[in-house]
């Protein structure tokens, strides 16, 4: 499992580098998005709204700077709650990014799309928000909603030259 992890991971990361055109000027403009739900949340107090991480959602928010520490991200969107932000901070610190934030009620708009083409971007999102962007981006419904024991889903979504190419990963 662990092997076929590795060859998925290689041929994702690959994709965006050998998809230049040699044969003339004009570079052909390669976008990936890479999605992943917040880490495990504290859930001791049903009425907070706004929980921060457990120690394993901390654990896990390092362990995801760790597997995508070869991903030289431009961007790192998190919502601007506490346990997206401190999921995606270890790797947009690992990055020298800031965060940047997005409403997760208009997820893939065309502000977001003009602001991420070309580009590499991870975006932490919630059980429910995250396959809606990833269905988004791939202009069809594919992806259900996220199991709430799952925090280790990572979609990533490639568009070139209006050719997408969608895969799922499950990290734990």
């Amino acid at each position: 499992m662990k092997s076929l992890f590795t060859l998925l991971f290689i041929v994702a990361y690959s994709l965006p580098s050998s998809s230049q055109d040699m044969s003339t000027n004009d570079a052909v403009e390669t976008t990936t998005y890479y999605f992943i739900r917040h880490a495990e949340k504290d859930r001791s107090d049903k009425t907070n709204k706004n929980p921060n991480l457990t120690e394993a959602g901390k654990s896990r928010a390092n362990h995801w700077s760790e597997i995508l520490q070869h991903v030289k991200f431009d961007a790192v969107y998190s919502t601007k709650y506490n346990r997206t932000m401190q999921t995606a901070e270890p790797t947009a610190k690992k990055n020298e990014l800031k965060l940047e934030f997005y409403d997760p009620r208009v997820l893939f708009s065309e502000d977001f799309a003009k602001a991420t083409k070309g580009k590499t971007v991870l975006v932490v999102g919630h059980s429910n928000t995250t396959p809606a962007f990833v269905n988004m981006v791939l202009g069809k419904k594919k992806h259900g909603n996220i199991d709430d024991n799952n925090n280790g889903n990572l979609y990533i979504v490639t568009v070139s030259e209006g050719h997408i190419i969608d895969q799922v990963l499950t990290i734990n």
